[in-house]
């Protein structure tokens, strides 16, 4: 008989990561491809390339390097322990930033391109009028990349869904803590546990299929040009 809440506590903790840095490198990568797009300066194709640089690198490398930065030994360990009063290494914590930074490649290319499909001439018309940046990024910009957003939504939900490598070099396996999904069907096939690494399995394709799935729930195209020019009008007024 199946130990549903053994079942269960990397289910949730998967959820619980994924969904909280999914929010959280929403954020980041659509305010980086966003600056990155309206800006051009000196070395641009170097910080460029560092965004992008955990989307090629083996996810145990990325790991690596993150239990190096916030290892108890690093100045940046310490601090967070010092504010926390508890290292951040082996938490889920660890594995929400873990998740963070593999998933953060995703979500600004797939912005970036959502940006650069916007039509300057709209964000100038509405500058013109007096809208300052904020407005003219929350009325005319996002609103013009809704398809883009969503997909980097689901995109990185799913990347932080099924993160591995990284997860376990600076979160662990800790049963009820720090084991997600990945890392339990790993260990149950390695123990020989061919039930529950079926049902995990079977969890995550589902999760995901249904994440994906919602990418599909976009805007017509033909609507998006008459919101645009709808938003436009609204920030003359």
């Amino acid at each position: 008989m199946m130990d549903w809440q053994a079942f269960w506590d990397p289910v949730r903790l998967s959820l619980q990561v994924a969904l909280l840095s999914s929010l959280i490198v929403i954020i980041l990568g659509t305010g980086a491809a966003w600056w990155m797009a309206r800006h051009h300066f000196p070395g641009k194709i170097v910080l460029e390339t560092l965004f992008m640089l955990p989307l090629v690198l083996p996810p145990t490398v990325v790991g690596f390097l993150l239990l190096m930065l916030l290892g108890r030994r690093s100045w940046v360990g310490q601090l967070i322990e010092w504010l926390w009063d508890a290292p951040i290494i082996f938490s889920w914590w660890a594995a929400v930033v873990a998740t963070i930074v593999v998933a953060f490649p995703l979500v600004y290319q797939t912005m970036k391109n959502g940006f650069a499909a916007v039509d300057p001439d709209l964000e100038k018309a509405a500058r013109s009028d007096g809208a300052g940046e904020w407005r003219v990024f929350r009325s005319i910009t996002l609103p013009l990349t809704y398809s883009s957003l969503l997909t980097a939504l689901v995109l990185g939900f799913a990347r932080a869904l099924g993160e591995f490598g990284a997860t376990l070099m600076v979160a662990g396996n800790i049963p009820g803590k720090t084991q997600t999904v990945p890392t339990a069907i790993y260990v149950a096939v390695d123990a020989g546990n061919m039930p529950m690494a079926w049902a995990w399995t079977l969890a995550i394709v589902a999760m995901s299929f249904v994440m994906l799935l919602l990418t599909g729930r976009k805007a017509p195209e033909a609507e998006r040009p008459r919101a645009g020019t709808e938003v436009s009008r609204e920030s003359r007024g």
